[in-house]
């Protein structure tokens, strides 16, 4: 089928549906030629009795407004208990406009708690892959809860095969992404390619989402199970910070019109639940997820309202310009409030945090100095003395942290003090590697056994590329690192690395 024909089709949709009710439902299925459903299809940000679903029209993926003429569209959208869709529970009618890049988000109300749905958009001439979704667990419900969190899906520098394992796992309820679900550069040595530079515009940062959500194991990890998301700092520019760039001239307007078009691309390619903006540039993402009195999940942003990074983004000796001063924020005085007020209100079991970047501080030892990474929170130790003092008195050893960002896998406890070897453990940071980027990976940090040390915190890391699946009960916390020895080829197998559990109240990280 052309695409003449296609639009042609949805014209004549739109006119023969034209008040009919929303019974009315597609029973032919013709594959397309030009699959408007290209993308795939989402869930995300599921409550008791709700869920978002996300699909985003897009026949021509590189094409301005992935090849749709500027007419509004409407889709219909199924919720069934079954795949065969015979006990449908919802439907509705949706409609896709231009202006938000033909992207469709509908949150699903009326649905009963902890429970499994399938789900799927439908036209004229062809209906979406079904997806699996489900919603959390009554409020006052102490129901287990497994699921996997993963980050850092460089498009070029690997395939993303991980994705496929994680498609696979047995009764996984939720995906956690922790950013840098694109890539706005490029990287040498890479097994594909980007189809368009850098992106700056925003029909340029849709053609990048365009080509990595068309991947079909991300898609196949998308329809297993609910998604929850936050971004890092690729998803706009390398390392920015607030309205800073890491291009020195660029000026703060320029930024912040690249920030409306990046962070409009990806709200219109994820299934989320947040705020109206404003304006696109201030686009508020901090949010919460409750699992039952299991867990609260408290989503951060720490790139939107960080300080800009002292000395450079790198590992810098310390002190270093005003890398110790106190007032030097990640997350800004606004979310840090807003976190410590959630974890002191939450009854929930465990206070997860989904954050970007690693927060138990890495010390390096270079000569007779030693030195942190600027862009991680040991680069803010104002923040980090801040947000360990919350934890200390909010959610003290009910407390774990899910971070990306590093492109490696590390098992760190919190303390109250990084400085002595003996600070009062007050939570564990299970930090994830990366899907795919930087490569293949390696076994150990370079130079380990020197940095070990100064680092008494930390149990164990390694950096191939993976995921981690969590098994959370409500006496114990278990974590288990999945990772694949290549993503420079197809076809890796997965293993289990390592395996950590937590106990819930109690200090200590014990191997399981």
């Amino acid at each position: 089928m052309q695409r003449r024909d296609f639009l042609q089709d949805l014209a004549a949709f739109s006119v023969l549906t034209a008040g009919v009710p929303n019974i009315w439902r597609v029973t032919t299925l013709p594959k397309l030629a030009d699959d408007p459903f290209a993308l795939g299809v989402a869930s995300g940000d599921p409550t008791p009795t709700s869920v978002v679903l996300w699909t985003r029209l897009s026949p021509k993926l590189y094409e301005p407004m992935g090849g749709m003429d500027g007419s509004r569209v409407t889709l219909n959208w199924d919720v069934a208990e079954d795949e065969q869709f015979a006990k449908i529970v919802q439907r509705g009618r949706a409609t896709a406009v231009p202006e938000l890049g033909y992207s469709v988000h509908v949150d699903v109300q009326g649905l009963q708690p902890d429970r499994w749905y399938f789900y799927r958009f439908t036209l004229p001439a062809g209906s979406s892959p079904i997806g699996r979704t489900r919603t959390t667990p009554a409020a006052d419900a102490m129901t287990p809860l497994r699921f996997a969190f993963v980050s850092c899906q460089h498009y070029e520098t690997g395939f993303y095969t991980a994705y496929q394992h994680l498609a696979a796992e047995q009764k996984l309820d939720l995906v956690a992404h922790l950013g840098d679900y694109i890539y706005e550069t490029s990287a040498p040595n890479r097994p594909r390619k980007h189809a368009t530079r850098e992106p700056m515009s925003l029909d340029e940062y849709r053609w990048r989402y365009a080509q990595v959500k068309s991947d079909g194991l991300l898609q196949k990890a998308h329809l297993a199970a609910p998604w929850v998301l936050t971004w890092d700092d690729h998803e706009v520019d390398n390392n920015y910070a607030g309205l800073v760039s890491e291009n020195e001239w660029e000026s703060e307007e320029q930024v912040h019109q690249r920030r409306a078009a990046a962070y409009q691309a990806w709200w219109e390619h994820q299934p989320v639940r947040v705020t109206r903006a404003k304006s696109w540039a201030d686009l508020t993402i901090r949010r919460r997820l409750e699992w039952g009195r299991m867990a609260t999940f408290h989503v951060l942003d720490t790139r939107q309202y960080r300080d800009d990074q002292a000395c450079g983004d790198n590992s810098r000796d310390v002190p270093c310009g005003d890398w110790g001063e106190m007032k030097r924020t990640m997350m800004g005085p606004e979310q840090e409030k807003w976190l410590d007020d959630g974890m002191g209100a939450s009854a929930a079991r465990w206070q997860v945090l989904a954050n970007q970047t690693r927060i138990a501080r890495l010390e390096e030892k270079v000569g007779e100095g030693h030195r942190f990474h600027m862009d991680q929170w040991g680069g803010y130790p104002g923040a980090l003395k801040r947000l360990m003092e919350s934890i200390n008195k909010r959610a003290a050893n009910r407390t774990v942290a899910i971070t990306g960002d590093v492109h490696s896998n590390w098992v760190n406890e919190l303390r109250t003090d990084f400085d002595t070897p003996n600070g009062k453990q007050i939570g564990v940071e299970f930090i994830g590697t990366s899907i795919s980027s930087d490569g293949d990976g390696w076994d150990e940090y370079p130079n380990w056994a020197a940095q070990k040390p100064r680092n008494p915190h930390i149990h164990w890391h390694s950096a191939r590329r993976g995921y981690v699946i969590n098994e959370v009960g409500a006496e114990a916390w278990k974590a288990s690192y999945r990772t694949v020895p290549y993503v420079s080829r197809e076809g890796a197998p997965v293993q289990t690395a390592a395996e950590f559990v937590v106990q819930h109240g109690k200090p200590g990280i014990q191997k399981a």
